[in-house]
């Protein structure tokens, strides 16, 4: 059995614990209400263009009347032979089952399309998700070509794919969470709508946390590509949480200071929800096929903006929960150091009583 010396060293150790596990529980807390309000915010910027397309549908056809093709490569669906899949997950651990949950939901999805006898390109999004398939799978190849023509006057360049296995990491973006800043973000949904447009991909599909409140959230495999309804969200596979996580998410969250409703919808979120509602036939100075080609794509990137900012503030309430949890156990075990070394002291003390008695007695 330990004696009192080592009792008390361990009991400061983890006291010490306690405190910097009660740190980061108020840091994630005070993170979260910045990621919930940064969330408000993009909201009515994603409705009003959610609603300018839906109202360009409404008033134009989908297909050319000349050619009889489909205004928007986006909108042409395919059968979905190569399939990239974008998962977002966290950049710091201490997030409970954050991360782990991210990592299960993909890997069912990606062993099901593998099944089907899809490819797969992987994207990882953040630092546990990159880690996740870094050694798991191989990176993509790419063949950088230059060609010269017109008497080397022009250069053509251009990177082929050569796939060497089913499952490929096609891209690694560590830096998109520490800012996430809306120019990266459409950068790399650039990339992707470029990829689909010229078939080298027939779906994209991503995986994250959707976060409503710090007691509503769910692990969603939404598809991203090809758009058939504006507006809507295709969850292919979702993961809910339980209810022994609502409670203490919502027991941490209350300790903090951290509201578990939903937030309430805005003057700005009404009054994009009405713009290009009413029946009324619209004047477009630009052709319907110069529209979309500007539109699409912009909301492609709101749709990953917005599915890395719910992320974001996903992991961290999922971090204010796990750090409550670790600062209630850190508390529980001091307690029963505590009785453990009073009982060893009151031990030692009785037992030099008892020798002192015995000397006594035998005098």
């Amino acid at each position: 059995m330990a004696n009192v010396l080592d009792l008390r060293r361990r009991i400061r150790s983890v006291r010490n614990t306690r405190q910097i596990t009660k740190a980061m529980k108020m840091v994630s807390a005070a993170k979260l209400r910045r990621a919930q309000e940064r969330a408000m915010q993009a909201r009515p910027y994603a409705q009003m263009l959610t609603n300018i397309l839906e109202s360009l549908v409404r008033r134009t056809d989908l297909y050319n009347n000349e050619t009889g093709e489909i205004m928007h490569p986006l909108l042409v669906e395919r059968e979905e032979k190569n399939v990239l899949v974008l998962v977002i997950a966290g950049d710091k651990g201490f997030a409970g089952g954050f991360n782990s949950n991210i990592g299960k939901a993909a890997q069912r999805f990606i062993d099901q399309r593998r099944a089907d006898g899809q490819n797969l390109d992987l994207e990882p999004i953040g630092k546990k998700a990159i880690g996740l398939y870094k050694k798991r799978y191989p990176a993509a190849g790419y063949e950088h070509k230059e060609e010269l023509y017109d008497n080397d006057l022009a250069k053509h360049i251009e990177d082929i794919r050569h796939r060497a296995a089913p499952i490929e990491v096609a891209a690694e973006h560590p830096t998109l969470l520490v800012k996430t800043d809306f120019d990266d973000v459409t950068a790399v949904a650039n990339s992707i709508v470029d990829r689909y447009e010229s078939a080298e991909i027939d779906s994209v599909y991503i995986v994250y946390n959707e976060f409503k409140s710090v007691i509503s959230q769910r692990v969603v495999v939404e598809k991203l590509l090809p758009i058939r309804k504006l507006g809507t969200h295709e969850i292919t596979v979702l993961e809910e949480m339980t209810e022994e996580q609502k409670e203490a998410a919502g027991k941490a969250a209350q300790e903090s200071g951290v509201s578990i409703n939903e937030p309430e919808e805005t003057v700005a979120e009404r009054e994009a929800k009405k713009f290009g509602t009413t029946d009324i036939d619209y004047l477009f100075d630009q052709a319907p096929e110069r529209l979309f080609r500007h539109l699409m794509p912009r909301y492609v990137t709101t749709q990953i903006f917005h599915a890395l900012l719910e992320s974001i503030a996903a992991e961290h309430a999922a971090r204010m929960t796990a750090t409550d949890a670790a600062t209630k156990n850190a508390g529980d075990l001091i307690d029963k150091l505590s009785l453990t070394m009073n009982r060893v002291r009151q031990a030692a003390i009785t037992k030099e009583i008892i020798e002192i008695v015995s000397g006594a007695a035998a005098l």
